[in-house]
């Protein structure tokens, strides 16, 4: 069983070095919030990713997301769309988390 284990971590990390797959990035997506299995679009129409999770959020006042995009669409500030139901809506790829951390960390 480990030397299967292994195998694929050897796969997954030949692919991360390569540059090659897809990556986790989040987005900012104007007007409807997006939903999971939503697809990601390049500006030119085609499928690029996928969303894994998305809502409305009250802390930024925006819809947020959250998906997997190929490997030359994961620069901050790269336009995408993502379709929901049969609309195309504009969305931005953002840093994540998209609300900075503010916890107490007590001063030594």
């Amino acid at each position: 069983v480990s030397s299967g284990i292994n195998a694929e971590y050897g796969e997954v990390m030949r692919r991360f070095k390569a540059k090659e797959g897809r990556r986790r990035v989040g987005l900012v997506v104007e007007k409807a919030p997006a939903r999971p299995h939503y697809p990601i679009l390049n500006t030119e129409g085609e499928i690029v990713g996928e969303v894994t999770s998305g809502s409305p959020s009250p802390c930024t006042g925006k819809n947020i997301a959250m998906g997997y995009v190929d490997i030359g669409y994961i620069k901050n500030g790269t336009p995408l769309q993502v379709q929901v139901r049969k609309k195309i809506f504009p969305a931005t790829k953002v840093a994540m988390p998209f609300v900075p951390t503010q916890y107490y960390v007590e001063k030594k």
